[in-house]
C-alpha cells in the first residue's frame, strides 16, 4: 500500500482474548520447533508444486474463519490482535490512573484521558452532533467565495479535507527542505472509478452511497425530501472532482504528481480564485514554493469555487465534515457510516467493539504516546539485534545480485551501490519520542479530543516549513504490524509491532525467519529499486541515475511482470491490475530472491538442521514465506482491493513469484508438467 512516499505491506486487525493468553502463545511459539514452522497449519496432502498456498496454509485456512468484525483475516491480523490486547491493558490502566490524577508520565496521562473519553458512551450519545455545531455555523455563514476558501482552509486545519488535500512533506526534487503539497481529493468513495464506471456492481455501490449520504443529512436534521436533494448535490460535485482526478495507475508515476509552483503563479493561472485567502487562513501568508501535485484537478477546483452556487457548497461541506467525523459521534452516525463503508464496501458483518475503535483512533492521532508505553512493556533488545543481522546479510545479498545483473551497465551499477549503501534502517521505535505537550486531551467530549488531535497534527506538520529535515521522524507508530520504505528519506522502517510470532521468532530456525521477516526486509529494500523507487537517487531526490539503455531494459522487465499479473482472475471477471500492482510485485519477487541468497550466506557461518518436520532448509524458507501471507478475505473487500490496492491479493503474492524462481521447483522437486515455473522466455528476473 502506498501512502505519502510510504510503501507498505497492508494489514487488518482483530482480537485475542487476553494479553496473558497472547504472551503464553508467544512464548510457546518462540520455543517449540513444531511451532517455528507452524507445520500443524499446513495441508501436506496438497501438492506443493500445483497449489503451494493450500499446501502451506490449508489447515490454518480451515480453522480460522474471518471474524465477524473483519473483512479480512491474516497472519498480520493475528499479531495485531495480540497488540490490541496489550494496548487495551495499557490504555485501561492509564485511564484508571488519569481518573485518580495519578498519571505516571505525560504519555500515560494523554493515553488515559483519550481512552476514557472515547469509552464514555453515555456522554457521546448525549452530545450527538453537538461537537460539530461551531463548524456547521461557519459553513452556514459563508457569504462569498473568499469566505468559502477561508472555511475550506479552516476544515483542512482540523484534518477534514474537502475539495482537495493539503499537507507538508519533503520536496521530492530537493529533499533537504519541506514544502507544502496540494493534491487531488474531496471524494467520499474510495476512488474516482467508483463514480465513473458503469458496470452493475459499481452502479449498485453508487446507489447505496447516495442512500448513505441522504441518511447522514437526515441525522443532521434535514427532511427526507431535502436530504435526498442534498445527496444528489454531493454526488454531482464529487463526480465532477472524480472526472478531474488522476487514476490510481497514473498516481504511481511520481513525475505526474510533481509540479513546483508558488502563489503568484497559481494566482496568475487562476485569477478568479482568491488563493491568498486560503493560505492566509492556514497561517501561510507567504507560502513560498509548493508542489501543485495535480494542476488540472486544482484548475477544476478553481472553476467550481467560482461557478458552483454557495448553497451547493454549503451542502457539500456539511457532508464532508459530518462524514469525516461520523465515527467520533453518537451511535446513529457510527452505525450509518459502518453500514456503508464496513458492510457494503468491505463486506464486514459486525462493527468492531468500541475499545478497538478508540485504540485505533488514538493510534492515528497520538500514536507515539501509546507507542512509548507499548515499547517500555513489550519490546526487548533481542528482536532488534536479530533483525539488524538479517538486514546486513540481505543488503550484502542485494549488492551481490546487482553485481551479477547482465542487463545493467557498470555505470548504473555504481549508482545503485551508492543508493544501497546509504539506505537508513530504523528498527523498533524512534530515538526521540514526539512531543505532545501542546495537545490538550481531557476526559471531556471525545469528538472534541479527536478534533484537537487532528489540528495538533496539522500544526505540527505546518511547523516543519523552514526547518531542517527531521531524519528521526517515523511514518508509523511502534505498535504497527507493518513495515515501509520511504524513497525521499531513502530509509526502511520496521516497527516493534511486526517483530513477533508468527512473523518473526527470536529463537527460530533461520530458514523460517528469512522466509517471512527476511523476505519482508528484502521486499522493502527492493522498493528502493522498483518502478517508482528507482526514480529516486541516493539522497532521496526524484532524479534519474540510470543510463537510457539500462532504463529501457528495466522497463521491458517491468512490462513482463505487469503482464504476468494481468492474467490472474481472483473473482468474477475482475483481473489483477498489473500496472497498479507492479511496484509491490517487483518487491515481492526481489525480496524473496535476495532473502533466499542471504539465508544461504548465513548458513555458511551458522549451519542449521538439514531437515525439520520433514522439510529441507529451502522448503522451510518457502513455506514460512507463504505462511506470512496466509489470509482469508470477503468478496466485497477483494473487489475493492482489486480496484484500489497496489498490492495483489495475498494468495497471488505467494504463488506468482514462484513462477519466476527455479529455486522453488528444485526445492520441491517439481516435475516439469506440474512445476509452476514459467518458460525462460516469459520468466521475470529483475533484481
Amino acid at each position: 500500500m502506498k501512502t505519502t512516499h510510504l510503501f507498505k505491506r497492508s494489514i487488518m486487525a482483530s482480537l485475542v482474548a487476553t494479553t496473558c493468553m497472547a504472551t503464553t502463545v508467544m512464548a510457546q511459539t518462540a520455543n517449540s520447533n513444531q511451532l517455528v514452522l507452524e507445520s500443524m497449519t499446513m495441508d501436506k496432502k496438497a501438492d506443493p508444486c500445483t497449489d503451494f498456498f493450500q499446501y502451506s496454509n490449508g489447515e490454518w485456512l480451515k480453522a480460522n474463519p474471518i471474524p465477524s468484525d473483519r473483512a479480512r483475516y491474516s497472519a498480520y491480523d493475528e499479531v495485531t490482535e495480540r497488540n490490541l490486547a496489550a494496548l487495551k491493558q495499557i490504555a485501561e490502566t492509564a485511564a484508571k490512573d488519569a481518573a485518580k490524577g495519578e498519571g505516571k508520565s505525560k504519555a500515560a496521562q494523554l493515553v488515559g484521558a483519550f481512552y476514557a473519553s472515547g469509552m464514555n458512551e453515555e456522554q457521546i450519545e448525549k452530545d450527538g452532533v453537538k461537537p460539530l455545531e461551531p463548524q456547521f455555523a461557519n459553513i452556514n455563514a459563508i457569504k462569498d467565495g473568499q469566505q468559502l476558501l477561508a472555511v475550506i482552509a479552516g476544515l483542512h486545519k482540523q484534518g477534514v479535507m474537502p475539495l482537495f488535500s493539503f499537507s507538508v512533506d519533503q520536496d521530492a526534487k530537493n529533499t533537504t527542505r519541506y514544502i507544502p503539497q496540494i493534491s487531488q481529493g474531496g471524494l467520499g468513495l474510495p476512488d474516482r472509478d467508483y463514480y465513473l464506471k458503469t458496470d452493475a456492481k459499481t452502479k449498485e455501490i453508487r446507489a447505496k452511497y447516495l442512500a448513505y449520504v441522504a441518511q447522514v443529512f437526515g441525522l443532521l436534521g434535514d427532511t427526507p425530501e431535502q436530504a435526498k436533494k442534498n445527496a444528489d448535490v454531493v454526488m454531482g460535485m464529487e463526480t465532477r472532482l472524480a472526472k478531474a482526478s488522476l487514476t490510481k495507475v497514473e498516481l504511481r508515476d511520481p513525475q505526474a504528481s510533481y509540479h513546483l509552483s508558488d502563489l503568484a503563479a497559481l494566482q496568475k493561472a487562476d485569477q478568479k480564485t482568491a488563493w491568498s485567502v486560503y493560505f492566509n487562513e492556514l497561517g501561510l501568508a507567504k507560502p513560498g514554493q509548493f508542489n501543485l501535485a495535480h494542476p488540472k484537478f486544482i484548475a477544476e477546483a478553481g472553476r467550481m469555487i467560482n461557478g458552483v452556487s454557495l448553497d451547493q457548497w454549503k451542502t457539500y461541506l456539511r457532508w464532508q465534515l459530518a462524514n469525516a467525523r461520523a465515527r467520533d459521534l453518537s451511535s446513529a452516525f457510527v452505525n450509518a457510516n459502518f453500514d456503508f463503508y464496513g458492510k457494503t464496501l468491505a463486506g464486514t458483518k459486525e462493527l468492531q467493539p468500541r475499545w478497538k475503535r478508540v485504540l485505533g483512533a488514538i493510534d492515528v492521532m497520538a500514536g507515539e504516546a501509546m507507542g512509548e508505553l507499548y515499547v517500555a512493556k513489550f519490546f526487548g533488545p533481542e528482536a532488534k539485534a536479530g533483525v539488524l543481522e538479517m538486514v546486513d546479510n540481505i543488503k550484502l545479498a542485494m549488492r551481490e545480485s546487482i553485481g551479477k545483473l547482465e542487463w545493467m551497465s557498470d555505470a548504473t551499477k555504481q549508482q545503485a551501490y551508492k543508493k544501497l549503501d546509504t539506505i537508513l534502517v530504523k528498527i523498533g521505535y524512534p530515538d526521540v519520542w514526539r512531543d505532545y505537550s501542546s495537545l490538550q486531551i481531557d476526559t471531556g467530549p471525545y469528538a472534541a479530543n479527536t478534533a484537537r488531535a487532528a489540528e495538533f497534527e496539522f500544526k505540527r506538520n505546518l511547523a516543519k516549513l523552514g526547518k531542517p529535515i527531521d531524519r528521526n521522524e517515523w511514518g508509523m507508530t511502534p505498535q504497527t504490524v507493518n513495515a515501509y520504505y520511504n524513497p525521499t528519506m531513502n530509509e526502511m522502517v520496521f516497527p516493534a509491532g511486526i517483530l513477533q510470532p508468527p512473523l518473526y521468532h527470536v529463537k527460530a530456525d533461520p530458514a523460517a525467519n528469512y522466509g517471512n521477516t527476511g523476505a519482508t526486509i528484502g521486499h522493502e529494500l527492493t522498493h528502493a529499486f522498483d518502478d517508482e523507487g528507482r526514480q529516486y537517487d541516493s539522497e532521496g531526490n526524484l532524479k534519474s541515475w540510470w543510463t537510457k539503455q539500462d532504463e529501457k531494459k528495466f522497463l521491458i522487465r517491468v512490462k513482463a511482470i505487469e503482464k504476468q499479473f494481468d492474467e490472474f482472475n481472483p473473482i468474477d471477471k475482475l483481473h489483477i491490475n498489473g500496472k497498479l500492482t507492479a511496484g509491490e510485485n517487483i518487491a515481492d519477487l526481489g525480496g524473496m530472491k535476495i532473502a533466499l541468497q542471504a539465508l544461504h550466506k548465513s548458513l555458511e557461518r551458522k549451519p542449521q538442521a538439514k531437515e525439520i518436520d520433514g522439510l529441507t532448509v529451502d522448503q522451510r524458507f518457502f513455506v514460512a514465506n507463504a505462511q506470512s501471507f496466509r489470509s482469508l478475505i470477503r468478496d466485497e473487500m477483494l473487489r475493492m482491493k482489486l480496484a484500489t490496492d497496489p498490492h495483489a491479493p495475498d494468495k497471488y503474492r505467494v504463488i506468482a513469484p514462484l513462477a519466476n524462481m527455479p529455486e522453488f521447483s528444485e526445492a520441491f522437486q517439481c516435475k516439469s508438467e506440474h512445476s509452476p515455473l514459467r518458460p525462460n522466455a516469459t520468466r521475470v528476473n529483475i533484481w
